[in-house]
Formats: C-alpha cells, sequence, structure tokens
C-alpha cells in the first residue's frame, strides 16, 4: 500500500517542479498542484485503505479488555469462595453471648392448625 503512496508522491512532486519550472508557470501553481493531487488524495486513500486495520484494532482491544474482566472476576469469585470456607456455618452468637433463637411455633387457630390468628376488622 505505501508503495503505490510513495509512487504518486513522487508523480505529483514531478508534476509540482513542472509547474514551477515552466516558462508560464508559478510557485504558488506548484504548491496547489502539490495540495490537490497530492496531500489531499494521498491522505483520503490512507485513511480509507487504514480502516479495516483500525476496526481490527478495535476488536482486539476490546477483546482484551473483555479478558482482562473475565480473569478479575474471576478472581473475584475465588476471593469470595475463599472468604466463604474461612466462615463458621452457624452464625455468630449475639452481644449478650447468647445463641441465636429459633423460629417460635405458632398456636393453632380453629380447624387451621399452624396458621397465626387474623384480626377482624371493626
Amino acid at each position: 500500500m505505501y508503495l503505490i503512496v510513495i509512487a504518486w508522491m513522487y508523480v505529483v512532486l514531478m508534476m509540482s517542479v513542472a509547474e514551477a519550472t515552466n516558462t508560464t508557470g508559478s510557485l504558488l501553481g506548484a504548491v496547489i498542484t502539490f495540495v490537490v493531487y497530492g496531500l489531499l488524495p494521498v491522505s483520503l486513500v490512507i485513511y480509507l485503505l487504514g480502516a479495516p486495520m483500525r476496526g481490527k484494532a478495535i476488536k482486539r482491544r476490546e477483546a482484551e479488555q473483555f479478558r482482562q474482566q473475565q480473569i478479575a472476576a474471576a478472581r473475584a469469585q475465588e476471593a469470595v469462595a475463599a472468604s466463604a470456607a474461612n466462615t463458621p456455618a452457624s452464625a455468630e452468637p449475639d452481644a449478650g453471648r447468647h445463641a441465636t433463637g429459633g423460629a417460635e411455633a405458632i398456636p393453632a387457630v380453629g380447624d387451621a392448625p399452624g396458621l397465626a390468628p387474623v384480626r377482624k376488622e371493626t
């Protein structure tokens, strides 16, 4: 790709030199020829031909970031698992050093044993 760009810039440079050294030519015409026939088209071509490479670079960068996030998530999971392994299975006692209480039994109400009584609206 760059070989074509170099060759075209050489051709445009020779066109500009011919414009500047011609008896009816001018230095301003040579500069305009170099910019209009050389710099603008070549910069456009380089930009357009570089688009696929830029897209691949962006995708590669995003894949690397995703991989880093996956590694960080795996490390966080390992840390949580390690801290869970170090904690006891039962609940800690309260401030009075008494064990935590169990669920209280609900007395039977009418025909349905184990249901909590419902207050009637007045």
